[in-house]
């Protein structure tokens, strides 16, 4: 291989790689700036609800179609169970074995240049995972009512916790029912006369990060790791000609 096509490989390479790193990967500072703000808004809401709210208060925001709603579980996202204390204390640990394989994963496609729609997706799985990892681990310490014992407003950092460390509940509060009928017709099976809400369940910013995450990796899979491939070839590619 003469000088000049040596040369124009280089530049091939260069500019492929620029434009990569312009339209499709993350600088690892971008994607932890979005677990942050992620994080921050979904604690600074809970704590607000958890300190102004009554259990099961509910204020509207927009109408019947947006409401927050006062309620705290002890198990999973959209108020999933795994039922009793030691149930409780093995979802804890899982969670934060999620979140210290992700902190590493992470590391890791941000390295590898992944698909930057995808380490996003990663990122707000993430931050799902960290913000309800801080509710399980850190809330039966700070709050000193637990809305499963009592109806009072919660405070802030009391001299006595209602639980210990990795027993705190998790606080949801984001209802939308996105469909609400008062009474079904009567001659509907089972259902009839009965009042209907399409998408009942109470969440957080975290439960909603998670599964945006989630969905929209499963949407784009193909997307995502067809991109990944393709960049694997290119750098083959110039290897061979090199």
């Amino acid at each position: 291989m003469n000088v000049a096509n040596l040369c124009e490989v280089h530049c091939i390479k260069i500019s492929l790689s620029y434009l990569h790193s312009q339209f499709f990967y993350l600088k690892k500072r971008n994607v932890f700036l979005i677990i942050f703000l992620i994080v921050i808004a979904d604690q600074v809401l809970k704590i607000y609800v958890k300190t102004h709210y009554h259990p099961g208060e509910s204020h509207p925001v927009l109408g019947h179609w947006f409401r927050l709603y006062f309620i705290e579980n002890e198990g999973m996202a959209y108020g999933w169970k795994l039922g009793g204390g030691l149930g409780k204390i093995t979802l804890t640990l899982f969670r934060l074995a999620a979140v210290i394989f992700g902190v590493f994963y992470l590391n890791r496609i941000i390295k590898r240049k992944y698909h930057r729609g995808y380490i996003i997706c990663v990122a707000l799985v993430f931050a799902g995972a960290l913000g309800n990892l801080i509710d399980s681990m850190f809330y039966g310490l700070i709050f000193d009512n637990n809305s499963f014992d009592t109806s009072a407003v919660a405070t802030l950092f009391p001299k006595k916790g209602y639980a210990g460390f990795l027993h705190g509940n998790v606080v949801d509060m984001l209802y939308l029912p996105l469909v609400h009928v008062d009474q079904l017709p009567r001659w509907i099976p089972f259902f009839g006369g009965k009042p209907f809400s399409f998408f009942n369940y109470i969440f957080n910013i975290a439960d909603a990060s998670v599964s945006i995450g989630v969905i929209i990796i499963l949407f784009f899979r193909k997307r995502f790791f067809h991109l990944e491939d393709k960049t694997l070839s290119e750098n083959q590619a110039i290897s061979i000609i090199e």
